[in-house]
């Protein structure tokens, strides 16, 4: 069975294999880690998909490959008995190897075959017609790299300038983390309309349920209740009244979600980022919300994701509420149209209505909620509209059955 460089993420177009679990020769059992890859979105152990022999490795360690490229071979349990045994299959051979070029023959290229969804969206954001491009992947397919070999070179405007150096500087070479979130983030920046709008809410009605069931909470579940999955929620259900926030965009079409599927960002010890995907988000009360999204962070943290938990999000939240920032403006998690910063909850002194009906100074708990949306997609009415629901779910809702 051929065995292809997966999805792993929803804008990931490539991977980098980092190292082989598993030697020519060797029997991998059904998802069994096989390899470890790293992007801008994780580092990850890859699982084989079946039980049996490894017999071709076709990518070294080191080298980057599109999604959907083949990289190994793993032949099923018919020759996997005689590996159980210590035996290797004699079919076993190592198609490449460290420093050596890829000795797959190529084949015979033809135009416009076009396999791939990612592909297909690169050869539009390069505005190229598939038929005018040789394929030289598998079957003649069009690859990222036939695209890219296409693509009219760019003229460079400006020269970058460069740094200058002083005794005592420190040279670091760029990660392949880093290297490719820049790309993304850049390309992200240049295919969006990028607008901000922020609105500041009251928290107390939160504070209130977390003060009377946190201990309860934190004794039953092992870790603490968050100011997170209450917004969660209050975005899972204001979606419902907006649906096109809820939506991915590219150069042709706009796709309305009917699914809520929330991608919630993890930072990974600074190193980088990865947006796990809380599914059916919108179905949930709030602690089977906090569960999901803490067993999301720390299996994120721990590099022990599976490559489907990082796709098909379709709405972003970035929580920099613990180093309590006061409004952050993300970047917008491509093909998607919105993404919403969560930061620090402080208390502030704020103007309260009392029984008499009177204005009344209290202090409570405020933060604010910053939305970045593409204005491809919709107007400001309707994001500021979002916004106004999202903070009317987390005012004024009462939490605490959710715990009950």
């Amino acid at each position: 069975m051929d065995l292809t460089m997966p999805q792993l993420g929803e804008t990931v177009t490539s991977a980098t294999i980092t190292r082989w679990l598993k030697a020519v020769g060797e029997h991998v059992r059904a998802d069994e880690p096989l390899y470890e890859v790293t992007t801008d979105k994780v580092d990850t152990e890859v699982p084989s998909p079946i039980a049996g022999v490894v017999t071709e490795i076709l990518v070294v360690e080191g080298l980057t490959v599109p999604v959907g490229e083949r990289v190994a071979v793993v032949t099923e349990d018919v020759a996997a008995t005689g590996a159980d045994k210590g035996t290797a299959s004699p079919k076993a051979s190592v198609q490449s190897a460290v420093g050596d070029e890829l000795s797959v023959q190529a084949p015979s290229p033809v135009r416009g075959l076009v396999t791939s969804p990612v592909v297909r969206r690169l050869i539009t954001q390069r505005g190229l017609e598939a038929s005018e491009i040789l394929g030289t992947g598998e079957g003649g397919r069009i690859t990222r790299h036939d695209v890219e070999a296409a693509s009219p070179t760019p003229k460079k405007a400006v020269t970058e300038p460069k740094p200058r150096m002083e005794r005592g500087d420190e040279i670091i070479a760029l990660s392949n983390v880093r290297r490719i979130t820049a790309e993304h983030t850049t390309r992200s920046k240049a295919t969006s309309a990028h607008v901000y709008t922020s609105v500041e809410v009251d928290f107390e009605q939160v504070e209130r349920t977390r003060k009377a069931h946190g201990a309860e909470f934190r004794e039953a579940e092992g870790f603490s209740l968050t100011y997170l999955p209450f917004i969660v929620r209050a975005v899972a259900d204001a979606l419902h009244e907006f649906p096109i926030v809820n939506s991915s965009l590219d150069a042709e079409q706009m796709v309305v979600h009917h699914a809520f599927h929330l991608s919630v960002a993890v930072d990974l010890d600074f190193a980088g980022l990865v947006a796990p995907v809380v599914r059916d988000a919108d179905g949930k009360r709030l602690t089977q919300l906090a569960r999901e999204i803490r067993d999301l962070g720390s299996r994120a943290r721990s590099k022990r994701l599976n490559p489907d938990e990082l796709v098909g999000g379709t709405f972003t939240i970035t929580n920099m509420g613990p180093f309590e920032t006061y409004m952050t403006l993300p970047i917008i998690n491509q093909p998607q149209v919105a993404i919403l910063a969560t930061d620090g909850i402080r208390k502030r002194p704020v103007v309260v209505t009392d029984a008499d009906g009177g204005d009344a100074i209290a202090i409570h708990h405020v933060g604010i909620l910053a939305l970045t949306w593409d204005h491809r997609a919709f107007d400001g009415a309707y994001a500021a509209a979002f916004l106004h629901a999202v903070r009317t779910n987390i005012e004024t809702r009462d939490w605490d059955p959710e715990l009950a």
